[in-house]
């Protein structure tokens, strides 16, 4: 994408956002706080795909409260997830982790496809824009030499031509050694195609949000309410002064392989920290005011996207925070927290995974 349209829609640590709503059905009353989740019963029809995993489904509590007052909750009220509201999903199949750069090696191998950070911009897309602005390329993060306030992302985010997924830090870098690692530098599209090509799609912002809590009600993360439980680290986040330094104790500095830290209840790993994760739905701060009045089923999301803080740009919701995460700018991390990316823009901390079903 355009560096300059790119760097400012899609480089913060929180991002977004098509798809429809389904029609809410009537009669339970919008939950005051967090009850207790509601699995469906009954085994999945036919055996696991390979590198999935079962989520029964059922009725649970959607969104966050504000976790300011919590102990490493941040600074943001996430407002955007309230208010909390019931919601029921069809069980379904999701991808045990994130979609590596192996996995996504043999798509394009199979299917010849380019991803948008591999295109040369069209001209027709960008008018006015200097010609020798309309270079492939994509964003990607590159600590400041020193300290920084945190009010502009555009000191620790760049856009490097020729970035992309078969290269996630500019020419010259390869993924030698990495083929476990999840693949980054994908737009929204390109990992819509990846789902189409494997039978599956993306899921659900819903889906993803009942998956991820395992069947926990209103817990901070999607291991429990404590962040590192008996000091161990379970997630790959951010420790250090952000955005300098990523010191790594918790045995990863940047990103990390899929699957090097417990998996949740539902045997999902990676579903907190290492790499965002595209949803399906269209991105929109007041989706869940919409859907309070009743318990929605299998939502779809907003017909459309809006960001007030960016209005004039498409946005699709991402789930689970990355590796940059802290709590001194991000703790998006937090199971129920939401994020949002620009639809044609990619960086090397935002990947996928996929689903399959219901069943």
């Amino acid at each position: 994408m355009l560096a300059i349209v790119a760097l400012s829609a899609a480089c913060t640590e929180k991002r977004s956002g098509p798809a429809q709503e389904t029609p809410v059905t009537a009669a339970t009353p919008r939950p005051a706080a967090f009850e207790p989740t509601v699995p469906n019963a009954g085994a999945p029809r036919g055996p696991a795909p390979p590198g999935m995993v079962w989520i029964p489904g059922g009725t649970f509590s959607m969104g966050a409260a504000d976790p300011r007052a919590e102990p490493e909750g941040g600074h943001e009220g996430m407002a955007d997830a309230r208010p909390v509201h019931r919601v029921y999903v069809d069980g379904f199949w999701m991808d045990r982790t994130e979609v590596t750069n192996a996995q996504f090696a043999r798509f394009v191998a199979a299917t010849r496809y380019r991803t948008v950070a591999e295109r040369v911009p069209r001209a027709e897309d960008y008018p006015g824009a200097a010609p020798g602005s309309l270079v492939a390329g994509s964003i990607v993060f590159t600590p400041p030499p020193g300290a920084v306030p945190l009010d502009n992302s555009y000191q620790w985010w760049r856009y490097v031509p020729g970035a992309s997924w078969r290269h996630p830090a500019g020419p010259g870098s390869t993924l030698q050694g990495r083929d476990d690692f999840p693949v980054v530098h994908v737009a929204w599209e390109d990992a819509a195609a990846y789902a189409a090509w494997a039978g599956k799609r993306l899921p659900t912002e819903a889906e993803y949000e009942f998956a991820a809590r395992g069947g926990l009600s209103g817990q901070l993360y999607a291991w429990g309410n404590e962040l590192r439980p008996g000091g161990k680290w379970m997630a790959n986040t951010f420790q250090g002064t952000f955005p300098g330094r990523d010191e790594g104790a918790d045995h990863h500095a940047g990103i990390a392989a899929v699957a090097q830290y417990p998996p949740n209840a539902y045997g999902l790993s990676d579903i907190a920290g290492n790499v965002w994760e595209w949803c399906q739905d269209w991105y929109r701060p007041d989706t869940y005011a919409r859907d309070a009045a009743a318990t929605a089923r299998n939502p779809q999301g907003p017909p459309d996207s809006f960001d007030p803080a960016e209005p004039s740009e498409k946005k699709r919701v991402q789930r689970g925070g990355s590796y940059l995460c802290t709590d001194q700018y991000c703790t998006r991390y937090m199971v129920g927290t939401r994020g949002k990316g620009e639809v044609t823009s990619s960086t090397n901390h935002a990947g996928f995974r996929c689903v399959r079903g219901p069943a």
